[in-house]
């Protein structure tokens, strides 16, 4: 299993991101942010604006999206992923 993160951030301001946080997994870059858009993870949020949409999407080893979350909250996410993967 393979975890990646996503943001529009410079690839500079996520390595500072991961070396704070000690993140075990990988952040990518995507400033124009088509890939967030192309996995829903980019656009309107209530009363926020046009932006990134936390959100956790589960791909399959054939590639295929299995399962998508939308604006997630960081507490407990993991563990409902996790539970979704057994």
């Amino acid at each position: 299993m393979r975890i990646v993160g996503m943001s529009p951030d410079p690839v500079e301001a996520l390595k500072r991101f991961e070396e704070k946080y000690a993140l075990r997994f990988t952040l990518l870059s995507d400033p124009d942010h088509a890939t967030l858009e192309a996995y829903g993870g980019w656009g309107e949020r209530p009363g926020r604006g046009v932006g990134v949409i936390r959100s956790t999407v589960l791909i399959g080893a054939d590639g295929k999206v299995e399962r998508a979350w939308y604006g997630v909250k960081a507490d407990g996410h993991a563990q409902e992923v996790l539970e979704s993967v057994r």
